[in-house]
């Protein structure tokens, strides 16, 4: 076996948020991970349906983005939406 071969291999003290909020349709259990790796933006994880995403302000501002990345509906994904801009 040839020698592993690493892009990278950091460690870094981050500052995770868990929290658990029922939606009209859904409940919601995610854990908001914050560290300077991604350029300002956090790592959400919904650990109910096992997505994740690094969301910004301008992912959260993409028509359709968070439907998309967490199969969402249109109203489940507002309300994911609404909780996530109050916390940015």
């Amino acid at each position: 076996m040839s020698e592993r071969f690493f892009l990278y291999d950091e460690e870094e003290t981050t500052k995770t948020r868990y929290v658990s909020f029922m939606g009209d349709n859904q409940r919601f259990d995610l854990a908001i991970v914050k560290t300077t790796r991604h350029y300002g933006k956090q790592l959400v994880l919904d650990m109910q349906s096992n997505r994740f995403a690094i969301i910004g302000q301008d992912d959260l501002d993409e028509p359709g983005y968070l439907e998309h990345v967490y199969k969402l509906s249109d109203e489940d994904a507002e309300e994911l939406r609404s909780f996530l801009q109050e916390m940015m």
